[in-house]
């Protein structure tokens, strides 16, 4: 039995997989296994992984043609070593990631989830940052109070955790797209413990102009709901996250109901499930409520959030919308 497990839910990965793939079984740290569950991939993703002569890898094939959030759900039902990380197949492990995560365990044994610094790269592989400076050491609630201030940055690769915590928690969340599931699961998992940081940089997190700036749906608001109601339940259970989510709750609400009111704006009305872009400020209002923030919560006195709702009530100025959109790329409402 191996100490880490790698785990590589792909579907279609084109020429990505092969860039994470190599950059996985490059570790210097050479005591894990690589497990790929692939998803129906119809591009030659399965059969150029199959091809690798290397007995580290495990290939675990749907049978069916899975959603995303059932593909990832796969993870809890496979055979796995004592520590495991998930990554995205367009991501990349430096080679140095399972060693310093090997130290990482090794300096803070009672941790119960592990992270290292990391670069955004974006879809040539380019560098676009470094990732936001972290603590060592985090508690559960110090993790979230960082997150819902935008102080650091929280992705879905590059996190270490055991096996056993993953499972027991009953693995990522089922959210739409997976959108916010990773951090629901780093915050139950830090519960347990504590988080542990290393300082180094050791993996890539690729960022799409597609998926970004260009891309949208009401997946995002479905999401954005769930992850709402995980915050509630969290202030109810304890009261230093209570202390937290009230402090902060006001300006993240602001913050996504700006974001996703954009995003919704550049997605077709028949794409939309009935759901406008005064609506969306409306539901951003009734969370308010939930939290008792109302009067800290007031979105239409954001200029770029009024304007949304401006432009998407009216059928011409939406026209007139979409047309920019196609000859401008860059955003239009800040």
């Amino acid at each position: 039995m191996a100490k880490f497990s790698i785990i590589l839910p792909v579907r279609n990965g084109g020429h990505y997989v092969k860039e994470c793939v190599a950059s996985i079984l490059a570790q210097t740290f050479a005591d894990f296994n690589f497990f790929v569950l692939d998803n129906q991939s119809t591009d030659g993703t399965l059969e150029w992984i199959k091809s690798i002569n290397d007995t580290r890898i495990k290939i675990y094939p749907a049978e069916n043609s899975l959603s995303i959030e059932q593909n990832w759900g796969r993870v809890t039902s496979i055979p796995k070593d004592e520590f495991i990380t998930l990554i995205g197949h367009d991501d990349l492990l430096n080679e140095n990631y399972l060693a310093t995560m090997n130290e990482l365990i090794l300096k803070f044994p009672d941790a119960s989830l592990y992270q290292t610094h990391f670069t955004y790269i974006n879809a040539d592989g380019g560098k676009i940052r470094n990732s936001k400076v972290m603590a060592e050491v985090e508690s559960a609630d110090l993790f979230l109070e960082k997150f819902l201030r935008k102080e650091i940055d929280v992705m879905g690769t590059g996190f270490m955790m055991r096996a056993k915590d993953y499972d027991a928690f009953g693995g990522i969340p089922p959210y739409p797209n997976l959108l916010f599931a990773d951090f629901e699961l780093w915050i139950e998992l830090t519960r347990k413990s504590y988080k542990a940081t290393s300082a180094k940089q050791c993996f890539s997190f690729r960022i799409h102009q597609s998926t970004t700036t260009i891309s949208s749906n009401t997946k995002y608001q479905e999401a954005f709901q769930q992850f709402i109601l995980f915050l509630q339940t969290l202030k109810k259970e304890n009261d230093r996250f209570e202390e937290v989510i009230q402090k902060n709750i006001a300006p993240f609400l602001v913050f996504y109901c700006k974001g996703l009111s954009h995003r919704l704006l550049r997605t077709p009305k028949e794409k939309r499930n009935g759901l406008s872009v005064r609506k969306f400020v409306s539901q951003c209002k009734e969370y308010a409520k939930m939290f008792e923030v109302t009067a800290e919560f007031r979105p239409e006195k954001v200029f770029s959030i009024w304007l949304a709702i401006i432009i998407d009530s009216n059928i011409v100025s939406r026209y007139l919308f979409f047309w920019f959109k196609k000859i401008y790329s860059k955003p239009i409402l800040k």
